[in-house]
């Protein structure tokens, strides 16, 4: 429980207002970005599963999103009951919590959550974004529970910049999830 904090870093998470309303998902910003002036939106969205970010890049705004789906899809059901319309969401990341055969072949089952997921990515124009190299995102540590795909990368569609992220399968042992990464250009402005 709890929080990590380092120097080279910016946390980003939703103040609490009681305990039963703790956040359960943080960014975080690594302080070499701070030129393109990252903010963090719970004025748009203020719901303790998802945090949505903007940072400045050649004079635009853009959006990254960071989602933890519980159980009960509750950060999903926030999404699409409200209807938020944002432009120029670059990223949506997250544990999804939802075992589908779009994104694991190993699983041999449609979810009908996953319906919902991708109607709300449409929404933001972003599409499922493609593993350079498929492999589990969540490993289990229980006897006779199979590792999974429930971490996913949704990006802006028809981004040529933007096509496949990396999953970082060997970094999984402090933890029992394995961290995605993307590059994303930025564009250095003249002044």
């Amino acid at each position: 429980m709890g929080t990590c904090y380092h120097s080279n870093w910016i946390a980003f998470a939703r103040s609490p207002s009681d305990r039963s309303d703790s956040p359960r998902v943080i960014s975080y910003i690594n302080i070499c970005l701070s030129l393109l002036c990252f903010l963090f939106h719970k004025d748009i969205i203020n719901h303790r599963d998802i945090s949505l970010i903007s940072f400045f890049n050649n004079n635009v705004c853009y959006y990254i999103m960071n989602i933890y789906s519980n159980s009960s899809h509750t950060a999903l059901k926030y999404l699409k009951d409200s209807e938020v319309n944002i432009e120029n969401v670059l990223l949506m990341i997250g544990d999804f919590n939802i075992r589908d055969s779009l994104w694991d072949s190993a699983f041999p089952f449609h979810s009908s959550v996953s319906n919902d997921l991708i109607i709300i990515a449409d929404l933001f124009n972003l599409s499922l974004s493609t593993p350079t190299n498929p492999c589990p995102t969540r490993y289990s540590d229980m006897a006779g529970e199979s590792n999974s795909v429930i971490n996913l990368m949704f990006l802006c569609c028809g981004s040529y910049e933007l096509d496949c992220h990396t999953i970082h399968s060997g970094n999984h042992l402090s933890s029992n999830y394995a961290p995605l990464s993307i590059d994303i250009p930025i564009i250095n402005e003249v002044i």
